[in-house]
């Protein structure tokens, strides 16, 4: 089998089954199938081959997924932008993934206008909605004029070419490029993870560009179940879709959930959610505390796993375990392998933390960036840089990133830990564990703490509380109260954001 099109058999199988919800809006997957058609040509005529790239920066929309399917049956690699960027950095991502056209939701045409300054060569502008300016095209009136004859779908079984920009925690972002997209081994084995089937009707809720929502919209689009859309993430709206459309799947960062669970107790009242089956957390961790707030409310349907944009979906912690394993982020998937090792190399013994590595039949590769790639790669396993450890049972425990790790009088310390046991006092809301410079340890350990509303602990109070649940090294020499912790929209804290005020004129690279 050279192909398989999905969208195209359900379009024929089932034509009348809805298969998009935007608000009063609902597209069935026979329309679906002759808009994605319409797409493809759109983006032909614009000159996109296959293998090119297009890159797109808008709110969750049908339009969005219509041009996501007209590329993928061209073969060209779709390039999600963060919503949360400016100018130079949408400029910089369209420059270095050399994306042939560039699509617009409407809010973003100005800041995509703006980035043109900064863009090197021809591209094709697109706006998804509205009144496109002088110098860019109306993707209505494209869509208008193309042909909704079948299109010869050019995708590979599985999941398409993908090219998803990390964060850059480090440095500016890299494409995590999949040029062969997912086989459809490791498809299976996700769908039977999870156990998502065509009855499902997933819930996108978080941003489009992070790869976890991305990955369960097109895992739920591809046997057939039914996505809603929110268009942007709003706590009591999220309730309200899944109330209304009886919603059993959606993935959440544990900052969303946050937010449904702050909600005032008579509004969550107000919303039918027991049609959720499988609410699952990614992309940062879960406080323990959240997770049993959550699992009282929508019942025992949390899921959570740990993955990255390059390596994919490696480890999963089912619902029955989200009590029972508190901190821990479950077992390998069924086909990827895990491997903890030492600075040297040498696996580390159960109990140990080390740095983890995955090995799975679909890891991505940095574009561009053979040499970045290879640094991250050992005996055909690749490394996001985490340290975790094992415990006897197999569940594996996320400790850190190891760029995060603090070193304070040549002891390594794991901010997380110190994390999770500030997570637990019942005044912090959100907290930020990190080294500053120490003229006599080198570093020291600082919690950057926001409070719930209304608490008024000391910073001597918080000390305390850490020195009765950790060793003396471990716990913070000094806390700084913030009225809120920057994080992104997948819920990644931004430690680096938090370190610079403290190491600014230090000459030391963060």
């Amino acid at each position: 089998m050279d192909d398989l099109d999905t969208l195209a058999m359900h379009a024929r199988d089932q034509p009348q089954k809805v298969a998009l919800i935007a608000g009063e809006r609902k597209l069935e997957f026979a329309a679906y199938d002759q808009q994605a058609n319409r797409a493809a040509g759109v983006l032909k005529r614009l000159g996109v081959e296959p293998g090119d790239r297009v890159a797109t920066m808008s709110y969750n929309s049908i339009e969005g997924a219509i041009a996501s399917q007209g590329g993928q049956r061209l073969g060209s690699i779709g390039v999600p932008i963060s919503y949360r960027l400016g100018a130079a950095e949408v400029a910089y991502i369209v420059n270095d993934s050399g994306a042939r056209v560039v699509l617009a939701g409407e809010e973003f045409v100005p800041i995509v206008e703006e980035a043109r300054a900064l863009v090197e060569g021809e591209r094709q502008y697109v706006a998804l909605a509205g009144d496109p300016p002088d110098g860019w095209r109306a993707f209505s009136e494209l869509m208008a004029e193309a042909d909704p004859s079948p299109f010869q779908s050019r995708r590979p079984p599985g999941l398409p070419p993908s090219m998803i920009y990390t964060s850059g925690t480090t440095g500016n972002p890299k494409g995590a490029y999949r040029k062969n997209g997912v086989d459809l081994l490791a498809v299976m084995r996700i769908l039977a993870a999870f156990e998502i089937t065509g009855s499902d009707v997933y819930l996108l809720a978080g941003p489009g560009y992070h790869s976890a929502p991305l990955l369960f919209g097109a895992l739920t689009g591809a046997v057939g179940g039914t996505t809603v859309i929110e268009r942007k993430f709003d706590a009591e709206e999220a309730l309200a879709l899944i109330d209304r459309h009886h919603c059993t799947l959606t993935v959440m960062a544990p900052t969303l959930l946050q937010r449904i669970m702050d909600l005032p107790d008579q509004v969550r009242r107000g919303y039918d959610v027991g049609s959720m089956r499988a609410l699952i957390m990614a992309a940062a961790p879960c406080p323990f505390s959240l997770k049993e707030r959550a699992i009282a409310y929508f019942g025992e349907s949390l899921w959570e796993f740990y993955g990255a944009t390059e390596t994919g979906v490696n480890l999963v912690l089912r619902p029955e375990d989200q009590l029972r394993k508190p901190g821990s982020c479950g077992t390998p998937l069924d086909g990827v392998e895990v491997l903890l090792t030492d600075d040297g190399g040498r696996e580390v013994a159960v109990g140990e933390p080390g740095e983890l590595w995955v090995r799975t039949g679909s890891l991505a590769e940095y574009y561009n960036r053979p040499a970045a790639t290879a640094g991250s790669m050992r005996d055909g396993f690749f490394s996001v840089g985490d340290i975790a450890y094992r415990d006897q049972d197999g569940y594996y425990f996320i400790c850190d990133r190891r760029v995060d790790m603090i070193i304070s009088g040549g002891v390594n310390i794991y901010p997380a830990e110190v994390e999770a046991v500030l997570f637990a006092h019942p005044a912090v809301a959100d907290v930020a564990v990190i080294g500053v410079p120490d003229a006599h340890w080198g570093e020291s350990v600082k919690a950057v703490v926001q409070l719930h509303s209304g608490t008024t602990p000391t910073e001597a109070e918080l000390v305390e509380w850490c020195s009765a649940r950790l060793a003396g090294y471990k716990r913070p020499r000094s806390v700084d109260f913030v009225p809120e912790l920057p994080r992104d929209l997948a819920g990644k804290l931004q430690k680096r954001k938090v370190r610079e005020p403290y190491w600014a004129g230090t000459g030391r690279r963060l």
